[in-house]
């Protein structure tokens, strides 16, 4: 391929490699790129499916081995939407092998494998090879706007961070015992899946990082069925189960570098919640607050207003000003949940061709991981308080 194209294999299909093939897409067909992204390969293990998904997606060539990738003059960038287990081994592999990364989030499913991911991307990077984890919130417009009135100063010195996210989709018992519900393969429940994204946000939207924790989380169904495809019948008659061994709920309290208190929670147990994201940030100054299912809006409070007319107020975050917004549509024309993966993709493939390192860093994916370790390690002792590491 020429200089100007970005060969990319990604290895998997399923709901994220539908988001980042969507992405991948469109990136430069609405935003200035310095290097076009070609949809090269896609990777999967069922050589069928992988074809079926590839002709549907708009990927040109199937591999079934992602090892293949990393021999191929075509790909410059692995896009890794594969479970949490096959992160550690996929990233560093590709980086050492000369391939800008982009791994979906959470980094890894332990400390020590983000951690020699960390290892691998520095070496890489001095090498001018590139990696990025997927934390796409990040990229909604509404988010980014919420950071820059925090760099600003517009909140001043920030005190206090609320962040949920609540999920409804395993309420059912019945619902079967999928990769994301073993420890193996996801590393924990709610609190990877779902409190990776608020850990994240709080700290890129506060600027600063957790320092502590103390936390509890719960696993409601402890066991569930079979998947078909490999179940039978159990001696009652009815499917064969399995266990659960990652938490269905996760809460917690912590405490920020610079002071400021928070409290999380991630669960998949809010019946009726589908994708409720909300985090509410209050400062010395004033307050904002960003709700997912409300992903245009912005609401924010200036508390040095009059107060007989001060109140909060909600910024439609569509103008051509607003990050992100202007390549798009006219004011007022609302974007949704996958132009925050195209954003990603314009972030990565703007920062590889002027040779930046990109954020959020494998670093950034670390630091994740040591407060989601930290609040496994707090639920273990009864809510006992823990200190999130450094590095």
């Amino acid at each position: 391929m020429g200089d100007t194209v970005l060969g990319i294999g990604m290895v998997g299909y399923a709901f994220m490699g539908a988001a980042h093939s969507q992405a991948w897409r469109t990136a430069g067909r609405f935003f200035d790129l310095p290097l076009q992204p070609d949809l090269t390969v896609l990777c999967g293990r069922d050589p069928v499916k992988a074809a079926a998904a590839a002709e549907r997606l708009g990927w040109r060539s199937v591999e079934t081995d992602w090892k293949a990738l990393l021999t191929r003059d075509d790909i410059g960038l692995v896009d890794v939407c594969s479970p949490g287990d096959t992160h550690a081994d996929i990233a560093i592999a590709a980086l050492g092998a000369g391939k800008h990364v982009l791994c979906e989030k959470p980094l890894a499913n332990t400390v020590d494998e983000a951690r020699a991911m960390v290892a691998a991307a520095d070496r890489a990077a001095r090498r001018g090879v590139r990696s990025m984890v997927g934390f796409s919130y990040r990229r909604v417009p509404a988010v980014a706007l919420a950071r820059r009135l925090v760099e600003e100063g517009r909140l001043g010195e920030i005190r206090h961070v609320r962040a949920t996210y609540l999920q409804d989709w395993i309420v059912d018992p019945d619902f079967p015992l999928v990769w994301r519900l073993r420890r193996n393969a996801a590393g924990s429940g709610a609190l990877g899946d779902l409190g990776a994204h608020i850990v994240d946000m709080a700290q890129f939207l506060t600027g600063d990082v957790l320092t502590g924790v103390s936390a509890l989380t719960e696993t409601f169904v402890r066991e569930r069925p079979l998947p078909s495809a490999s179940s039978g019948l159990a001696a009652s008659g009815g499917p064969e189960r399995g266990t659960v061994d990652v938490d269905d709920a996760a809460l917690f309290l912590g405490r920020f570098a610079a002071g400021a208190v928070a409290s999380f929670e991630a669960t998949r147990f809010a019946n009726g919640r589908k994708n409720a994201l909300r985090i509410e940030l209050n400062g010395s100054r004033g307050s904002l607050a960003f709700d997912q299912e409300r992903m245009n809006e912005l609401e924010f409070y200036d508390g040095e207003e009059d107060p007989e007319t001060a109140g909060f107020r909600r910024i439609l975050v569509t103008e051509p000003t607003h990050p992100y917004a202007g390549a798009w549509w006219p004011p007022g024309h609302l974007l949704g949940y996958e132009h925050t993966f195209t954003h990603q993709a314009v972030d990565l493939v703007c920062d590889i061709g002027e040779g930046r390192d990109p954020a959020p860093s494998f670093a950034d994916g670390l630091r994740v991981q040591l407060v989601l370790d930290a609040v496994e390690r707090s639920a273990a002792e009864a809510g006992g308080w823990q200190t999130v590491p450094t590095e």
